[in-house]
């Protein structure tokens, strides 16, 4: 975290943001050279596992770990929608067990793509699954259901607790 730099220093006239076609153009292109050098199911794990480290330092460096679920669930909401990331909403929460469902809206990822009856968020996937493995301290296993790009207009999580 401490190496990403000081972003406003390095790019006082262009700023801190970007339009999300750039982040698309990175991440496409990175996921299509590793899955022809590795193969796709590869490339997803590598890209699900990216997103966990990133959801893990993202939590520990942005939001507050040692509150109540409904005030982490808020800070986590506004931090999403703060830095144009998505538009989170809880669905379903098992205070017993933790497993959750959840849709994240107008994501980077994949929101406004074509049609190709697939669901494509793995880096999501991960990086959702960083976030409450923070939180919690338990593992999770975070699948995507629904997807912009299989039809729907939000994508859906299903989070389980795995241990």
């Amino acid at each position: 975290w401490e190496n990403m730099g000081d972003i406003k220093a390095g790019r006082a006239e262009l700023g801190e943001n970007m339009p999300v076609l750039v982040y698309r153009l990175m991440q496409y292109t990175m996921l299509d050279v590793l899955s022809k050098e590795m193969g796709e199911d590869k490339a997803n794990e590598f890209f699900r596992a990216a997103g966990h480290l990133a959801g893990t330092e993202f939590a520990k460096n942005t939001l507050a770990l040692n509150t109540d679920l409904d005030t982490f669930i808020a800070s986590l909401q506004k931090s999403l929608v703060d830095l144009k990331i998505c538009i989170l909403r809880i669905e379903e929460f098992d205070h017993k067990s933790g497993n959750l469902v959840l849709t994240i809206g107008e994501d980077l990822d994949c929101s406004g793509l074509p049609i190709t009856n697939e669901n494509i968020c793995t880096y999501d996937e991960g990086f959702i699954a960083g976030i409450f493995e923070a939180y919690t301290g338990k593992s999770y296993d975070v699948n995507e259901i629904d997807c912009w790009a299989s039809g729907d207009r939000v994508c859906r999580f299903e989070a389980n607790v795995t241990n």
